[in-house]
């Protein structure tokens, strides 16, 4: 896979000791948990930006004028990955500085782990799945976790499904 980063705030610079191997693991075990092919030789694209930038682009692309934690750009339909035709470029995953920091703290999670899990989150919206629907959801979130459980991230989801 090949992974283009790109920081759009300085907001990011010092905040995770090495982003490009936290973003290099989260995306790699993800396509090996969803074992796709043809998408091992693909191109995606990782923006590190900040609430403004990803406000205008919620707003222009999706809307909703408001920042959010982050926002997927896929460049194929979902049944593409589904045979052996290469793929050659996934999309892009775009990630707001201060709303995953606010939510990571709000969560009592550590900035890093959460960052891994919206890359991961991310980069299966770009591979088609979803979390419309409860079944959609259920899906997705089962295979959010056991991504997370291999970079050994505790279950996001846990206090949530704890207060229902």
């Amino acid at each position: 896979m090949i992974i283009d980063i790109s920081t759009h705030s300085e907001l990011w610079t010092g905040a995770l000791e090495d982003v490009e191997a936290l973003v290099e693991n989260a995306v790699n075990e993800t396509v090996r948990q969803t074992g796709f092919k043809n998408i091992e030789e693909a191109e995606l694209s990782v923006v590190l930006a900040d609430d403004i930038f990803v406000r205008t682009l919620n707003r222009d692309y999706r809307g909703q004028d408001k920042p959010t934690n982050v926002l997927s750009f896929p460049q194929n339909e979902p049944d593409a990955f589904t045979g052996d035709t290469p793929i050659a470029t996934l999309g892009d995953i775009v990630l707001a500085f201060e709303t995953v920091q606010t939510e990571a703290q709000e969560q009592n999670k550590s900035f890093k782990d959460h960052t891994s899990h919206l890359i991961v989150h991310g980069l299966l919206h770009l591979l088609g799945f979803d979390h419309i629907g409860d079944e959609e959801a259920e899906t997705m979130e089962t295979l959010e976790i056991k991504i997370l459980k291999a970079l050994d991230i505790k279950n996001p989801y846990a206090l949530r499904d704890s207060v229902q």
